[in-house]
């Protein structure tokens, strides 16, 4: 049986799905929202100039925010990654159904019919 590839324009009856465009919200919650938080980290690192020390003066407290900051900024990327890899597996897997029907219909792959 051949590997059923991700099939693109080749489909005879043409894709079903088309990709929409990315809305403002979801730009932002992906681009902009971690970008700010991991901005505002580094603002309080510079601010609390890196400092540590056992006593909790006003510098290393900053410095402890803005490194707090910036892992939360990268949690929230990185749950924006996941995210978009949940809805591309998803998308792959009706692909595939898709080609798998065509080839129900058929008897032949989408990909072959060139």
């Amino acid at each position: 049986m051949p590997r059923v590839r991700s099939p693109g324009r080749d489909w005879p009856e043409g894709r079903p799905s088309s990709p929409r465009r990315p809305g403002v919200l979801l730009k932002f919650t992906r681009v902009w929202l971690p970008l700010a938080i991991a901005l505002a980290g580094v603002v309080l690192l510079v601010i609390g100039h890196g400092s540590y020390s056992q006593l909790a003066n006003t510098h290393s407290l900053e410095s402890a925010a803005g490194v707090g900051l910036l892992i939360v900024a990268v949690i929230v990327w990185m749950l924006n990654w996941m995210y978009r890899l949940s809805l591309s597996s998803n998308e792959e897997r009706e692909d595939e159904e898709r080609a798998r029907e065509y080839f129900d219909r058929t008897g032949r792959w989408p990909e072959d019919e060139q």
